[in-house]
């Protein structure tokens, strides 16, 4: 399906661009989430109208974004979880528990945007996260896993 970018999209395009998708990635993803229009010429006439205005909104979000990101940066972040004796935790830290933490410190994060390449923290101490604010704006913050022995 050919569809008309109306925001950045990762891997896919910048904002104007006229891209070739599958039709379930438009119809149940791009489409839905006003990321993207099919791209008839209706639809490429008035995306031209209103493309000043878009670019306009993308730059805000952008902005607002780097400005949390300078406020995000270096942050370290303490989660408590049950531990065994030899330091590993009985659960796991996951991306949701990070960005409640986050959120209960005045950071709006949702869960998607917490990355975590190598998955749930298992173990007691600091690891590394990266938080994507937006799609140009990446965050490493820290995350001290304390352990509460039961």
């Amino acid at each position: 399906m050919q569809i008309i970018l109306l925001e950045k999209v990762v891997n896919l395009g910048n904002l104007g661009d006229i891209v070739k998708v599958k039709d379930g990635y438009a119809r149940n993803f791009l489409i839905p989430n006003k990321r993207a229009r099919r791209a008839t010429k209706e639809a490429i006439a008035e995306f031209e109208v209103r493309r000043a205005e878009l670019e306009k909104i993308a730059a805000d979000k952008l902005a607002a974004a780097q400005a949390l990101g300078e406020k995000m940066a270096g942050l370290s972040v303490q989660i408590s979880q049950k531990a065994g004796v030899d330091g590993r935790l009985f659960g796991s830290v996951t991306n949701a528990d990070i960005a409640v933490t986050l959120t209960k410190q005045g950071f709006a994060v949702e869960k998607a945007q917490v990355r975590m390449p190598e998955g749930p923290l298992k173990t007691v101490g600091d690891h590394p996260v990266q938080v994507s604010l937006h799609t140009d704006v990446h965050v490493d913050i820290t995350v001290s896993v304390l352990g509460e022995h039961v």
